[in-house]
């Protein structure tokens, strides 16, 4: 194994340390279990919680104005792009999107238009001082200037050669693909995604494990969980509640890969190059450890300027304010208007019924909506479920909620924003094959405790 010299190994271990500590443990705060980005997060959003519905409706703005802009502005060569080109140089079908999101902010801001827009059920849920949008506005600032911790010296290298004996036959994925999956296991669905974008974009996966990762292992934190079984009454089946969506959530990581539509996904990377099987090979002479640690060492001395680790985290801190938060409002505010206002996902759930049934599932019609109102966000079926007797019902409810993954007002925005290669079709279908696949396997859970 190559020399480094200590100044090296200090880079590598003290930053990726702290990347660990900040992103992946979970301390106590405020009677919940929660990471330091997050209780960091939630610290500011309420020290400035009266500005910012505003704060985020003026970046939308900023966004949609910009983008509208640059429409008219030449294409200069893709690797002479300045960073505001690549922030606003979008396509007409975004910068729609981006003023759509910004439109929406200014009616529920403003206290204008159409009630259903803007509606404390629907708009006014993501855009309250309290909303979701406040507190991604948050967690981006520090996930976006921190993540360089995690990203830039070595950790990713060191456990990606590590796991990749895993990763690659299991699930067709490379080894640091398991830090993203960790990141949102212990911290939140939000961040793994930021985390696999940012991967991406910097040439580490094709776009086919970008669009697996992203869709299949952004799993539902931990503290999402407890309170979606908390909500459905049945907190004292947390233990074998969550060892069934970790069950399932196996079972859907093997088999999505395989199939339509994420077995379609272009085998390349970003930039055109097709995936090179030999890049993940141990040289002669190296084990997994000394090859994972060579590589982190040599990416730790790469990034030495302090000036490029906060000028990468302020391009992370705008590419998600400018790029995401206008999709998850434009997106999240028509799911949720469908949701609050029509019958939608009633009829679209009426095929869930006989299955459920078939199940043996007890107060089916009641709960199928819940199996396809997910779709719009992630807590509806567990509010929707509250009313409905049977336990057994409630837990698959629950259980089901938490394996689908694919919510428009969080983690489906957030992929749509991002430039992870996946669409809306491809989340439909992804959430309805991953609701069909679960299903068995939690409702025989269900028989066997209730």
């Amino acid at each position: 194994m190559k020399k480094f010299s200590m100044s090296t190994w200090l880079l590598f271990l003290i930053p990726s340390i702290i990347g660990i500590f900040l992103f992946m443990i979970p301390f106590k705060s405020s009677g919940e279990w929660k990471i330091p980005v997050a209780i960091l997060a939630n610290m500011v959003a309420g020290l400035v919680e009266p500005i910012m519905p505003w704060t985020v409706t003026i970046v939308m703005i900023l966004a949609a104005l910009g983008s509208i802009v640059y429409q008219f502005i030449k294409d200069s060569n893709p690797e002479e792009q300045s960073f505001f080109e690549k922030l606003f140089k979008v396509n007409w079908f975004w910068t729609i999107v981006r003023v759509i999101g910004a439109v929406f902010a200014v009616m529920v801001v403003a206290n204008v238009g159409p009630e259903i827009v803007r509606s404390g059920d629907t708009g006014g849920l993501l855009l309250s001082s309290t909303g979701l949008l406040s507190f991604l506005f948050t967690i981006f600032l520090f996930a976006g200037l921190l993540l360089p911790l995690l990203l830039n010296f070595g950790l990713l290298e060191f456990f990606g050669t590590m796991m990749v004996k895993v990763m690659r036959p299991l699930f067709k994925l490379p080894g640091r693909s398991s830090i993203d999956a960790l990141a949102s296991w212990i911290g939140d669905g939000t961040i793994g995604v930021l985390l696999t974008s940012k991967q991406y974009e910097e040439g580490f996966y094709t776009k086919k494990e970008a669009a697996v990762i992203g869709t299949t292992f952004s799993v539902v934190s931990i503290t999402f969980s407890i309170v979606v079984i908390e909500e459905l009454g049945l907190g004292s089946y947390f233990l074998p509640f969550y060892a069934t969506v970790t069950a399932a959530g196996i079972v859907l990581a093997l088999i999505m890969p395989r199939i339509y539509p994420l077995s379609r996904k272009a085998d390349e990377y970003i930039d055109g190059r097709p995936f090179d099987e030999n890049a993940e090979t141990l040289p002669e002479g190296y084990n997994v450890v000394t090859h994972g640690l060579e590589n982190a060492l040599a990416t730790a001395d790469k990034n030495r300027s302090f000036n490029k680790f906060m000028s990468d985290g302020l391009k992370n801190v705008l590419d998600m304010w400018m790029g995401v938060a206008p999709v998850v409002m434009a997106f999240g505010t028509i799911a949720l208007i469908l949701a609050t206002y029509t019958d939608v996902f009633v009829w679209l759930g009426k095929p869930f019924e006989p299955y459920l049934m078939l199940l043996g599932i007890p107060e089916a019609a009641d709960a199928a909506q819940t199996m396809v109102v997910g779709f719009a966000d992630m807590f509806l079926p567990a509010i929707l479920g509250g009313g409905i007797e049977s336990e057994m019902t409630r837990f698959v409810i629950a259980a089901t909620s938490v394996t689908q993954l694919i919510y428009m007002s969080e983690v489906g925005g957030l992929l749509l924003g991002s430039k992870i290669p996946v669409n809306i079709l491809d989340l439909i279908v992804i959430f309805v094959i991953r609701t069909v696949i679960a299903l068995p396997i939690i409702a025989g859970v269900a028989h066997l405790l209730f």
